[in-house]
């Protein structure tokens, strides 16, 4: 019994240290590739919309009831992330109180975080326009300058 206690306190230790990597101050990440992986997931959320407008018009037999099952769940799983990273990353870590631009950082992200949430609660594509000029907001005044990527639907 106590081998096996001992053995799920190690475990639990393990768990939590690998689950904790991206808030200790390694600095393997980087706020450039945080951004474009923001902009792929959006991208993502509004190709879902836009398939399931797609199916939701068409017939619907089985394959496409499962399709349109998938495409709603990539849309949600994205949307989620999104809110990952600016909870796990951006607030946690990078959006400090003493900036000069907190209150604007601290408002942009959660526009990003709102504007994520909308997405999964609907398949208007016009919800993934505003998450998407959201993120550009967010770099906008988390960088203090205008975004350069390339991305474009």
């Amino acid at each position: 019994m106590i081998r096996s206690l001992l053995s799920l306190a190690v475990l639990c230790l393990f768990t939590s240290v690998a689950m904790a990597h991206c808030q200790v101050p390694c600095g393997i990440y980087g706020d450039q590739l945080r951004f474009e992986q923001l902009l792929e997931d959006e991208h993502t959320i509004s190709k879902a919309q836009l398939q399931l407008h797609e199916i939701a018009g068409g017939e619907r037999d089985a394959q496409a009831i499962n399709q349109l099952g998938r495409w709603i769940q990539t849309k949600e799983d994205h949307a989620t992330r999104i809110q990952d990273t600016i909870t796990h990353y951006f607030l946690a870590q990078r959006i400090k109180v003493d900036s000069p631009d907190y209150m604007k950082q601290l408002k942009a992200a959660h526009e990003v975080i709102v504007a994520a949430m909308k997405c999964k609660q609907s398949a208007d594509p016009e919800t993934a326009k505003t998450l998407e000029k959201s993120i550009f907001d967010l770099y906008r005044a988390y960088e203090g300058k205008e975004p350069d990527f390339d991305h474009e639907h």
